[in-house]
């Protein structure tokens, strides 16, 4: 078979060996050489240039031999330098033999008796060339740098290359013991890929296990192109049918339980709503129908008769307010009422409510302070802003007390602008504080039945601002209570 477990094992085990003593055969016998010489020319640049930078210096003679020892222990390079007047040695790292040797080969370079087919020129530069050459009285082949430093002063560095030989033997060597080594690895590697690859079948073993008690979510994680992987991407499959089957019926069945709830909830909304209107509302009825059967008896008391229409009349404007509340609420609640986008000044809005305010603001003997700037820039449905702004301050009015005083403020809050009503008075409970825009909430219902109130306002607040996207707050602080509403900066506050 293709994807066989014995035959990849066998083929990556043996492939693995052949294809890494191959590459290191090909190294060694091709690339070592050129890489040696490489390096070796390598040296003589360095060491010509540091030579060549202590000549400009003016080094002493005891850094400069230093530097020569050095270079030759270190890269095996025999040096001489000589002075062209005279051709008076200067120095020289060699033995007597080699010296004379060294100055044979600086000469015959410098006057041009060495034949070009017995060097290979490798590197050839302003002030130097580096040459491969074969040397027939000792029969060996050399690398030599011959040339000029910067004092005018001649100079050669030679090193033998027979030891590239032995190293290429030395290398052969090392990769016949790394054959054998690697034959070894391969035997221990056979092991554990087999034992690697009878892993997954006890994998399989245990998701088989684990479907069998209708845990499903356990997956075959491998990635085998062989019949392992294939077994464990069907189980895969099934398992993630059978899921999916389960799941479908999970969703179904909290889908109706959310469904229930949700009747459920509505029926529960529908009661409370009912029950808040019936109470709201049995109040003015029975007034108008008190008065009403009353006025049948009062034929000739026209004072009397003209109170107590006044009265019917009063009630029933309550109960007409209190439906349009409703209705508007109701609209803004369902996406019905129509959110109209503009740009204007806020603090003529305010100013406005302000001074359509002023007679009950004067009744009841109240301070109404403005701390805002004289033009704010804001952007949304102005009529409906301002709906917001009556609602705070009649609010703020029915429920003074203490210093009897109301402040209007502004906060920055970066791309929005945060307008503040605070009025003096008792403060809001605690736990109370966020059910005020709740519909028919009232944290006192006698004195909100005292002036009227039916619970709504602040619920109409809250669905308006929520149309627009802004947010809205309360909270208690500096002996009074303070509500705020958010608006998006124009263009001009920007």
């Amino acid at each position: 078979m293709k994807h066989s477990i014995r035959i990849k094992i066998v083929s990556i085990c043996v492939g693995s060996l052949v294809v890494t003593l191959l590459i290191l055969w090909a190294l060694n016998n091709f690339f070592l050489e050129d890489y040696y010489y490489s390096k070796k020319t390598e040296a003589f640049v360095e060491s010509y240039k540091e030579i060549d930078q202590m000549l400009e210096e003016k080094a002493n003679i005891t850094k400069l031999g230093r530097t020569l020892q050095r270079i030759r222990d270190t890269d095996n390079i025999a040096f001489l330098r000589v002075e062209n007047e005279g051709w008076k040695t200067k120095q020289y790292t060699t033995s007597p033999a080699e010296k004379e040797m060294l100055e044979l080969r600086l000469k015959a370079n410098q006057i041009g008796l060495i034949s070009p087919d017995d060097v290979k020129v490798l590197r050839t530069e302003k002030n130097y060339r580096i040459q491969k050459y074969f040397d027939y009285t000792t029969n060996s082949y050399y690398l030599e740098c011959f040339g000029l430093f910067s004092d005018m002063s001649s100079f050669i560095m030679s090193t033998p290359l027979e030891s590239i030989k032995d190293s290429v033997a030395i290398s052969n060597q090392f990769l016949l013991r790394v054959g054998s080594v690697l034959l070894l690895i391969s035997a221990f590697a056979l092991y554990a890929v087999t034992t690697k690859m009878t892993r997954p079948i006890l994998t399989l073993a245990n998701i088989s296990n684990r479907m069998a008690h209708l845990d499903f979510n356990v997956k075959y994680e491998g990635t085998e192109e062989d019949e392992l992987g294939l077994l464990g991407r069907s189980m895969n499959d099934m398992s993630r049918r059978l899921e999916n089957t389960i799941f479908e019926l999970q969703k179904a069945n909290i889908q109706l339980k959310k469904d229930i709830e949700e009747k459920i909830q509505i029926d529960e909304m529908r009661k409370e709503f009912l029950s808040n209107v019936s109470h709201e509302l049995k109040t003015p009825i029975a007034l108008i129908q008190g008065y009403a059967e009353a006025l049948q008896e009062l034929a000739d008391d026209l004072e009397s008769r003209e109170y107590y229409t006044d009265i019917i009349i009063d009630e029933a404007g309550k109960m007409n307010r209190m439906v349009g509340k409703l209705l508007t609420l109701n609209h803004l609640e369902f996406g019905q009422e129509e959110v109209i986008m503009e740009e204007f000044n806020i603090v003529e809005l305010i100013q406005s409510v302000v001074n359509a305010s002023k007679i009950v603001i004067k009744q009841k003997n109240v301070q109404v302070e403005m701390n805002i700037p004289e033009e704010i820039s804001v952007i949304g449905d102005e009529f409906k802003i301002e709906e917001v702004v009556t609602n705070y301050i009649s609010n703020a009015l029915n429920h003074i007390d203490y210093d009897r005083k109301i402040t209007i403020s502004t906060e920055d809050q970066g791309e929005n602008v945060r307008i503040l009503v605070h009025n003096t008075g008792d403060p809001i409970p605690e736990d109370d504080l966020e059910k005020v825009w709740i519909k028919f909430f009232k944290v006192d219902k006698a004195r909100t039945r005292a002036y009227g109130g039916s619970g709504i306002g602040l619920s109409i607040v809250k669905a308006i601002m929520d149309s627009m996207n802004q947010s809205v707050g309360v909270r208690n602080e500096n002996g009074g209570v303070t509500f705020w509403f958010e608006m998006q900066k124009g263009n001009e506050s920007e």
